[in-house]
C-alpha cells in the first residue's frame, strides 16, 4: 500500500466523515506528518507548517500540483476538519499571517507513528476512546485565546493574533478618540469574515453589499456628523493606497454620508513599510501611539474630502 492510500486508510480509521478521506485530505495529512515517498509513518514528526508549504510539499514529494488558488479549499477542506476533530492544531497567529502554521496533535502523531505496526491496533482504540474528550480539550484552548470586545454595547470574540489586536484597538482606543459618537457598522475577524455587521444600516447609507466585495476592515459611522470612517488594520497587507480607495469608492457610489480613510498599524515600524504606499487624503492612526494622526494632506485635518 502506497502513503496516499495509507493517509486514507488512517482518516477512515479515526472516523473522519468521508469527505475527508479524498486525495487532497490525504496528502494534506502527509505534508502534515512530513512523510515523503520514501519514508514509513514511524518517521512522523510535528514541526510546524503553513499552507503554501503543504502545497509546495505535495509537489515536491508527490508530484501532484495544487495551484496557490488552492490554498482555501485545502484549508476549508482538511486543514478546518482536522481541526474540529483535534488531530490538528494551530499556532494561534492571524490567519492572514504568513506566519500562521499548523502542526499535528501529540496525541494523533502518537498514534500514527504506530501505523503498521503490531502496536496500531492498541494505540487506534485508545485514541478513539478519549477522541471526544480530545475535541472538547482542543477546543477550549482555542475558545481560551479568544478576547472579548465590546461593539455597540454587545460582547464579541476575536480570535488571537496581531490583526485581530489591532482592529481591537481601533474600536476601544481610536473610535473614542477620534470617532466620538460613532457605531460599528462592520468589522471581520481573521476566523470569521463577517464578526459583526449592520447590513440594515449599510444599505440605509447607500451600501452595494455583496460577497464579492472586500469591505474595509473596520466601518464605523456618526450620525451626528453624517461621516463614515473607512478603517483597514494593516499589519502585513492592504493599507490605504489610491486603489483601495477607488474599490470603496465602488462599493460606496451611492452613499452620501461624508467618507474618510483611515490606515491604521500596531506600531510605527509598520507604518514607515507601507508609508510610500499610502493615498493622499487619508489619514493614519499608530496604536502605539494612540492620541495622534498623521494627516497625508495640508490642507485639512481629519474629515471628508
Amino acid at each position: 500500500m502506497d502513503n496516499l492510500d495509507s493517509a486514507k486508510e488512517i482518516l477512515k480509521a479515526i472516523e473522519m466523515p468521508e469527505r475527508q478521506q479524498n486525495d487532497i485530505s490525504a496528502y494534506t495529512l502527509l505534508a502534515l506528518s512530513d512523510i515523503s515517498q520514501d519514508k514509513n509513518w514511524s518517521q512522523s514528526n510535528n514541526d510546524w507548517i503553513g499552507i503554501h508549504e503543504i502545497i509546495q510539499f505535495i509537489s515536491n514529494n508527490y508530484d501532484q500540483t495544487y495551484a496557490e488558488n488552492s490554498r482555501e479549499s485545502i484549508r476549508k477542506d482538511a486543514i478546518h476538519p482536522f481541526r474540529h476533530a483535534a488531530i490538528v492544531k494551530d499556532n494561534g497567529e492571524a490567519t492572514n499571517s504568513p506566519n500562521y502554521k499548523y502542526k499535528l496533535t501529540d496525541e494523533f502523531l502518537n498514534l500514527i507513528q504506530s501505523y503498521d505496526t503490531p502496536q496500531w491496533d492498541k494505540s487506534l482504540n485508545e485514541f478513539l476512546s478519549s477522541h471526544e474528550s480530545l475535541i472538547r480539550i482542543y477546543s477550549s484552548q482555542r475558545e481560551l485565546t479568544k478576547k472579548p470586545v465590546q461593539i455597540n454595547g454587545e460582547i464579541f470574540s476575536f480570535t488571537s493574533g496581531e490583526h485581530n489586536e489591532l482592529q481591537i484597538q481601533i474600536l476601544e482606543e481610536f473610535a473614542p478618540r477620534f470617532a466620538p459618537g460613532s457605531e460599528c457598522l462592520y468589522v471581520g475577524d481573521t476566523a470569521k469574515k463577517d464578526l459583526f455587521i449592520n447590513n440594515e444600516k449599510l444599505e440605509e447609507l447607500g451600501f452595494e453589499i455583496s460577497t464579492h466585495n472586500k469591505m474595509p476592515d473596520v466601518i464605523l459611522y456618526c450620525e451626528e456628523k453624517n461621516w463614515i470612517y473607512f478603517i483597514e488594520a494593516v499589519t502585513s497587507t492592504g493599507p490605504m493606497n489610491p486603489k483601495r480607495i477607488i474599490e470603496i469608492n465602488q462599493l460606496t457610489e451611492n452613499v452620501d454620508a461624508g467618507k474618510i480613510y483611515i490606515t491604521a498599524f500596531l506600531d510605527f515600524k509598520t507604518f514607515k513599510k507601507f508609508a510610500t504606499d499610502l493615498a493622499w487624503d487619508s489619514e493614519v492612526w499608530i496604536a502605539d501611539n494612540p492620541d495622534h494622526l498623521i494627516h497625508f494632506n495640508g490642507d485639512r485635518f481629519l474629515g471628508p474630502r
